[in-house]
């Protein structure tokens, strides 16, 4: 496809393109997948830090879909306009790093209006819709909708803006990632099975001194339309702001609203952790709003570890002129 061709997601700005993938109407030029597309965005000759640029036209992409070249971009047509699904899981015989629908492994990787979806269901357990393993990869209002592991942030720097995320159990999981994630809106679903919570988060950091995390800035917090009827109609169905996945597990949630879903302890304990865990664990709750947050100075009803940090919002009325 020549480099004349533009699109003009995102707005107000037009992007040269390199390559189309469409399911109506193409030219001899587009490309039927999108891995097709990336498979030939390696071979590209192209400038040192040059981004291929890749334009997926609306429609349903069933497949499973991986980045491997550095500095690509993929732009659709808007979130659920342009959709890549898949449902492998756990349950179905993969493993969970292996279950993404989409899976980036190149740095520079920019990705802008699209969904990714991994629709295994929460009876299926981990079943991952984005992996993110590069440094400098960002999202900007992309959805990633699933259940278990929606959102693996596996490795280096990330960062999503204006991005919706779905799921149930750890959906926004990380190991070895920095993550950050300004301005999204975070909707946790049903989880599967008679009682069982939904966690947001799951930190892995390794050790103390590593500079891996998940940083939650400006976000909202709010049941997704099923769990929110749920909810209506009398259903108990806890959800919490993460749980440590290691002993260095590191979460915070800064500025952002939540709403009354979220329980009051805040936080939950991994099964069976060892007792030193919530001393050597980072999370912090900086300034939240809503009816989930700590509000008030007394915060007796979030879990009393010593490595839980909270500073509440401002919320005494401004001085009198």
């Amino acid at each position: 496809m020549s480099s004349n061709n533009v699109v003009p997601p995102p707005s107000p700005w037009t992007i040269k393109v390199d390559a189309v993938v469409t399911q109506v109407n193409p030219t001899p030029n587009d490309f039927p997948t999108i891995q097709a597309a990336l498979d030939a965005a390696a071979s590209a000759p192209r400038g040192t830090g040059t981004q291929f640029v890749i334009h997926v036209t609306a429609g349903k992409y069933q497949e499973y879909v991986t980045v491997k070249s550095n500095n690509v971009t993929i732009v659709g047509d808007g979130i659920g306009k342009t959709i890549i699904t898949g449902n492998r899981s756990a349950k179905g015989g993969f493993k969970t790093s292996d279950s993404a629908t989409l899976s980036v492994e190149g740095e520079g990787f920019i990705g802008a209006g699209f969904t990714v979806e991994n629709t295994a269901g929460p009876e299926n357990e981990q079943a991952v819709a984005v992996m993110t393993s590069a440094d400098h990869a960002a999202f900007h209002k992309c959805s990633f909708e699933g259940y278990q592991d929606t959102l693996y942030a596996h490795k280096g720097t990330q960062f999503y803006r204006d991005c919706d995320i779905y799921g149930t159990v750890d959906f926004i999981f990380s190991l070895r990632g920095a993550a950050v994630l300004q301005n999204c809106r975070i909707y946790p679903r049903i989880p599967g099975g008679n009682g069982k919570p939904s966690t947001i988060t799951a930190d892995g950091r390794p050790g103390p001194n590593d500079p891996f995390g998940i940083c939650i800035h400006n976000c909202e917090v709010s049941a997704s339309k099923e769990l929110g009827d749920a909810l209506a109609a009398g259903a108990k169905i806890q959800t919490y702001l993460g749980r440590p996945w290691s002993d260095h597990s590191r979460t915070v949630f800064i500025t952002t609203k939540m709403d009354r879903l979220v329980d009051a302890a805040g936080w939950l304990a991994w099964p069976d952790q060892p007792k030193w865990r919530p001393t050597t664990l980072y999370y912090r709750e900086y300034k939240n709003c809503g009816l989930g947050a700590v509000t008030k100075a007394d915060t007796q009803n979030r879990v009393s570890w010593p490595g839980l940090h909270v500073t509440v919002a401002d919320v005494s009325p401004p001085p009198k002129a």
